[in-house]
C-alpha cells in the first residue's frame, strides 16, 4: 500500500503486530506529518529587566548593610546583640523568601534566601565573641574587618556559611545562593593559611601557595558539578572563585627568572584553552589578564628601551582580534573539529553547555 510505505516505521510495526489497521495507520501518519511541519514554539528567552535589576539590587543592599558596611557603632552593640541580629535577619529573610518561592516568585524568593545565608558570618561572629573563642589563632578583630583582613580567626565563620549555603541550595535550587558560597570559599582560601602552616603570621608566598591549592580544588569541584547539574547554574560561581583564587595566588608568586615568567604566560594560555574546553569564559578572562601582565612586564623589563616593541605589540593585538573574528564566524566548524578530534575520555569529561 502506497500510504503504508510512506508512514513512519513505528506505525508500520503497529500494523504488522495487529495493534491498529492500515486505515488507522494512514490517518495517524497524516497527522504525524502535519504536526512535524508545525514549528515548536520557541522557549521564552531569559530576561533581565528593570524588575530583576531591582530585585538583585535590593538583595545586595540588604546583604552589604549587615556585612561590608557595618559601622563601629553597630559592632559596639555587643556579642549577644550581633548574634540576635544575625539570627533574626536570617529567619526573616528565609521566611519571606520561602513565602515568595512558594508563590512562584523564584527570583526574589531565592535572592532573599541568599541574603539569609549571608547573615551566617554575622551570627557566628556574635556567637564566637560571646563565647570568647575564635580558634587557635585568636580574636581577628571587629566584624567589619572580616571583609578587609586575612586572618585565621575567620575560618569557622566561613565554614558555617558554606554549610548553610549547601543546605539552602538543597531546599531552594537557585543559582545565586552559590555566589555566597563562592565568596566564603574565596575568603577561606586566604584565611586558611594560618591553619595550613600552623602560624599566626604568614608570608605572601605561603598565602599564594594555599590560594593556588584551594583554587585547584574549587575548579575540580565546579567541574564535577558542571557534569551533574541540570537546573540552576551553581557551578558558575565556584568556577569564578576557583580561577580567582588560583590565578591570584599564581600572580602573587614573585619570580626573577625570565623562564619562570614565561612559564606563567604558558599557564595563562592554558587557562584560555581550558575555557574553550569547558565553555567557561571566566578562565579566558583571567588567562587574558595574565598574558597582558606578562607582556607588560616584558615591555618594562627587557624591551624598555625598544621603540618598536609597542608597535609590534599593537600588531599582535590586532592579529588576535582578527583571529577572534575568524573564530566567531567559523565557530560551528571549530566546535565540530574539536568534538571530532578529542579523545573519548576527554569528551566524557566535557560539560554540555548547550
Amino acid at each position: 500500500m502506497a500510504g503504508e510505505a510512506e508512514m513512519p516505521a513505528f506505525l508500520a510495526s503497529a500494523v504488522a503486530a495487529g495493534i491498529i489497521d492500515s486505515r488507522q495507520a494512514e490517518r495517524l501518519a497524516a497527522l504525524y506529518a502535519q504536526s512535524a511541519r508545525i514549528p515548536e514554539p520557541a522557549a521564552p528567552a531569559a530576561r533581565f529587566d528593570v524588575v530583576h535589576a531591582l530585585w538583585y539590587l535590593g538583595a545586595l543592599i540588604a546583604m552589604t548593610a549587615m556585612g561590608l558596611f557595618t559601622t563601629e557603632a553597630f559592632v559596639m552593640m555587643g556579642p549577644a546583640a550581633l548574634l540576635a541580629t544575625g539570627v533574626g535577619y536570617a529567619i526573616l529573610f528565609t521566611f519571606v523568601g520561602d513565602a515568595l518561592w512558594r508563590r512562584g516568585l523564584k527570583t526574589p524568593g531565592g535572592l532573599l534566601v541568599a541574603a539569609a545565608v549571608a547573615m551566617v558570618p554575622l551570627a557566628v561572629f556574635g556567637l564566637q565573641s560571646w563565647l570568647d573563642w575564635f580558634g587557635p589563632y585568636g580574636e581577628p578583630g571587629n566584624y567589619h574587618d572580616f571583609y578587609e583582613w586575612v586572618k585565621g580567626g575567620w575560618v569557622l565563620m566561613e565554614i558555617a556559611t558554606l554549610i548553610a549555603a549547601a543546605l539552602a541550595i538543597r531546599a531552594y535550587p537557585f543559582g545565586f545562593i552559590a555566589a555566597i558560597a563562592a565568596v566564603a570559599l574565596w575568603f577561606l582560601s586566604m584565611d586558611a593559611t594560618s591553619w595550613v602552616y600552623k602560624v599566626k603570621e604568614f608570608s605572601w608566598e605561603q598565602r599564594a601557595h594555599v590560594s593556588i591549592a584551594f583554587g585547584l580544588i574549587f575548579i575540580v569541584v565546579a567541574w564535577a558539578i558542571d557534569l551533574k547539574q541540570r537546573r540552576a547554574d551553581y557551578a558558575f560561581w565556584l568556577h569564578l572563585a576557583g580561577v580567582a583564587a588560583f590565578w591570584g595566588g599564581l600572580t602573587s608568586l614573585d619570580s626573577t627568572s625570565e623562564l619562570g615568567k614565561f612559564g606563567y604566560c604558558l599557564i595563562n594560555l592554558a587557562l584560555i584553552a581550558f575555557a574553550v574546553y569547558l565553555g567557561r569564559r571566566a578562565y579566558a578572562v583571567f588567562g587574558a589578564m595574565g598574558i597582558v601582565a606578562y607582556l607588560g612586564d616584558l615591555s618594562w623589563g627587557i624591551f624598555r628601551d625598544s621603540l618598536l616593541f609597542p608597535f609590534a605589540l599593537s600588531a599582535v593585538g590586532l592579529a588576535v582580534v582578527g583571529l577572534g573574528v575568524v573564530a566567531f564566524r567559523k565557530g560551528p566548524a571549530i566546535e565540530a573539529a574539536l568534538e571530532a578530534n578529542l579523545p573519548a575520555e576527554l569528551q566524557r569529561l566535557r560539560p554540555n553547555r548547550g
